[in-house]
């Protein structure tokens, strides 16, 4: 089953999650798709992540990045390619960064995985039970997440981590269609202002309206949008963490914050 893991990595399931075969329906949402229609969907869309080639910038640089590489890594394979998402199909909350790390996730296949941001997202979900274990540098080496899955507004790694206008608009369909898929979703977590932004388009895109003026990201901000609660947070990123912008205590409690919403349970 490849459901926007890299080749290789072990699938991921929630205790309690229900048995391959059907999902739960979970009152309140839209009607929720068979698990196994589900996850052939996340496949294809998987796949289709992979191959993209949309954006000439962004293939040019993930692949010279690769190529390339840095010293500490110079011996190790790069992924080289857009990351697809990852964790649970069953998913009750969505976390959405902004990109690809250039030698985080381009190197290793998977979001936040391989750099100091995934370091300190991983750490924060195992202490408020939603994974198994504190760190992962590895795409292959066994992670699991409860209740969550994981994506990037923009799935390839973008020069100076920063994407174009264009680039943003020409990913968002990808975010919109996991969305649709992940019909046990309540509550989306928004890594950044950018992921924030992100979120609302897609919400608008699904259908549902959203206010004017847009409501306003913020650490631990909350609004209601149809079926969705829209969480915020500050990126884990090392400018907001070295700073002390975003301390753990911090994300700890956003992370509670979210896992609570969704109707999760704690450690």
């Amino acid at each position: 089953m490849t459901d926007g893991r890299p080749e290789g990595t072990p699938a991921e399931r929630r205790p309690g999650a229900p048995a391959p075969g059907h999902a739960r329906t979970l009152a309140g949402l839209h009607e929720v798709v068979p698990a196994p229609h589900r996850e052939v969907a996340l496949a294809a869309l998987r796949d289709e992540i992979v191959g993209c080639r949309a954006c000439p910038r962004l293939a040019e640089w993930r692949e010279r990045v690769a190529l390339e590489k840095v010293a500490r890594f110079r011996d190790e394979p790069y992924w080289g390619r857009p990351a697809p998402g990852f964790g649970d199909p069953a998913a009750r909350l969505l976390v959405i960064g902004l990109a690809p790390a250039a030698h985080g996730a381009n190197r290793t296949g998977r979001v936040f995985t391989g750099d100091a941001s995934g370091d300190f997202l991983w750490s924060g979900l195992h202490a408020v039970g939603l994974a198994d274990r504190p760190s992962s540098r590895r795409a292959d080496d066994g992670l699991t997440l409860f209740g969550v899955r994981i994506v990037a507004a923009v799935r390839c790694a973008p020069p100076a981590n920063k994407p174009t206008i264009d680039e943003r608009d020409a990913c968002a369909p990808f975010l919109v269609r996991e969305l649709d898929l992940l019909t046990e979703v309540r509550v989306v977590l928004a890594l950044g202002q950018f992921g924030w932004d992100a979120a609302l388009r897609t919400f608008a895109a699904m259908g549902e309206t959203v206010p004017s003026p847009r409501p306003r990201f913020g650490h631990g901000a909350e609004v209601a949008l149809g079926r969705w609660a829209l969480v915020g947070s500050f990126h884990p990123s090392q400018q907001n963490t070295f700073t002390g912008r975003l301390t753990a205590p911090m994300f700890r409690s956003v992370l509670e914050q979210a896992r609570d919403r969704a109707g999760l349970p704690g450690p």
